[in-house]
């Protein structure tokens, strides 16, 4: 067997892969191939994937063929000098293959999309609201660190710190099929800074994770399962802000999801957002519930308190940031706070968690 694939678990489709990339090319180069530009774009982007991945490949293969060559020279040699040289070429071999695995737990239909992440401040009001506010920091740190773009569409104040609500749109590479692995619910231990006391407090917020999905995706809703309120947008914008409603807010009453966008000065530009967050949350959800049909799984939606949470984040009485589904952990809370994450997720999608990001709850 293949010491990569008995390592992995998993086969790749290497050969495969060889033979349909000349097919690709010779697809390209025929004339009239910008006649289906949709056809066209979709053959360009398998044809993407595809080099990238037998690049990875051949880096794969190299790195083997030079741990073989330090084995071959050790076994003649026997000199012990080389064990750390042996070392370091079998981490570089298993880093190898990690980010070849982890490109193929990037490969499901909707990995590519963009995401729609929001944040929702749990029980306990400013204390939970103040750990909201930490989480949106947290996760545009980690766009800025992954190179993605930032929008913000809808951010609701608490009512003496931090945010009851916020929702980010995050475009780049495989936005969402990073940003899956974060839907859940996120727990804090700290030394309350409200508390005169000092004592500890238990935080929680929760977040949502959708994909941003095209206008070529059927998502049929009815304009009488529709509750829409316009209001005033909140927060800093000078002038405009508390005097004209062009804040939507958009209730699709069959699913009790609720949008809300006032980033954007025009109502009609708002409700434009509006819908189309509305179709992506309701897309996921529908996605969300035929993997849980399919698993024969109870579906049930947890509570943003304990026993529920993906993750603890723990400041006081020690540091510590402990995913509770992998068991990886960390005492680097700083970092992570500062949008350290892609070991996290990382860890998560390797472990198989992509299906349960797909059909999973919080």
């Amino acid at each position: 067997m293949n010491p990569v694939a008995a390592r992995s678990g998993v086969t790749f489709e290497v050969e495969a892969k060889k033979a349909r990339l000349p097919e690709l090319e010779a697809a390209a180069a025929k004339e009239g191939f910008w006649k289906s530009p949709e056809s066209a774009e979709a053959l360009l982007k398998e044809r993407k994937t595809l080099e990238t991945f037998l690049s990875k490949w051949s880096g794969l293969e190299r790195s083997l063929l030079d741990l073989r060559a330090y084995l071959d020279l050790y076994d003649e040699s026997g000199d012990p000098s080389l064990e750390a040289e042996i070392d370091l070429h079998v981490e570089k071999v298993f880093r190898d293959l990690d980010e070849i695995e982890l490109e193929r737990m990037l490969s499901g239909d909707d990995d590519e999309r963009n995401a729609i992440l929001t944040i929702h401040a749990g029980a306990g009001g400013t204390e939970s609201q103040d750990w909201a506010e930490m989480l949106l920091r947290m996760y545009m740190r980690f766009a800025d660190r992954a190179g993605f773009e930032v929008e913000l569409i809808e951010r609701q104040e608490g009512e003496e710190a931090g945010i009851k609500s916020a929702t980010i749109l995050l475009s780049g590479d495989h936005p969402y099929g990073y940003l899956k692995a974060e839907r859940g619910v996120h727990r804090l231990v700290r030394i309350s800074p409200f508390d005169a006391n000092k004592r500890r407090h238990t935080s929680f917020a929760s977040v949502f994770v959708s994909p941003e999905i095209d206008d070529d995706v059927q998502i049929q809703i009815n304009e009488s399962d529709l509750k829409i309120d316009t209001l005033r947008s909140g927060g800093a914008g000078g002038q405009h802000v508390n005097k004209v409603e062009s804040a939507v807010r958009i209730s699709h009453v069959p699913s009790g999801i609720t949008v809300l966008c006032q980033q954007e000065r025009s109502q009609h530009k708002n409700k434009a957002m509006a819908m189309k967050i509305l179709r992506s949350k309701l897309y996921e959800l529908e996605m969300r519930q035929r993997a849980e049909k399919a698993a024969e799984a109870h579906k049930s939606k947890k509570d943003i308190a304990w026993g529920s949470q993906i993750r603890s984040y723990v400041l006081a009485p020690y540091r510590l940031v402990k995913d509770h589904r992998t068991g990886h952990e960390t005492g680097n809370v700083d970092a992570v706070l500062d949008g350290d994450l892609m070991e996290f997720i990382r860890r998560y999608l390797l472990a198989g968690g992509a299906e349960e990001a797909r059909g999973g709850a919080a």
